[in-house]
């Protein structure tokens, strides 16, 4: 009984330090951390990374169907987590930056560089396996050197 109550209390213990030794997004890597366009776009400059925007809509059925099945791919949120600042905007609450990106169909996705310049735009339902190649290919900077279909090719991410 005494040693059952000992292992309790060193899981408790462990779990506790775990809390205050690991930062809060590795705790929570079950899901993407989206940013506002502005604070995305602040911590894109201040660490020099690519954004991921996503344009969307709570009446949009195939942006439910993206966040139900997409973006809770957990290769998908690991490498959107590590390599992008995903930014998540409400193109309903947000319209003059809708109408600046020139949103037309939802959901919209847009891809910017570390330098701020559009990279490209995909509109519609992005499978999880496709958008996790597309990840890799922005990720990787193949797109300035290779068509995404060869890139996809050459890449088989096994999904």
């Amino acid at each position: 009984m005494n040693s059952n109550r000992l292992v309790l209390y060193s899981l408790i213990l462990s779990l506790v330090l775990a809390a205050f030794i690991f930062p809060k997004d590795a705790v929570a890597a079950d899901r993407i951390k989206w940013y506002s366009y502005d604070q995305g776009s602040s911590l894109a400059k201040d660490k020099g990374l690519k954004i991921m925007v996503h344009f969307y809509a709570e009446w949009c059925r195939y942006c439910v169907k993206m966040e139900k099945e997409t973006f809770s791919d957990k290769a998908v949120i690991s490498y959107l987590n590590r390599h992008f600042v995903p930014i998540k905007v409400n193109s309903d609450k947000e319209r003059k930056l809708a109408s600046n990106f020139r949103v037309s169909a939802l959901p919209a996705t847009f891809f910017i560089s570390e330098d701020g310049n559009k990279i490209g735009q995909l509109p519609g339902f992005i499978p999880a396996n496709n958008m996790l190649v597309l990840l890799k290919y922005i990720g990787t900077d193949s797109y300035r050197n290779m068509s995404l279909r060869d890139f996809a090719s050459q890449n088989k991410t096994g999904k």
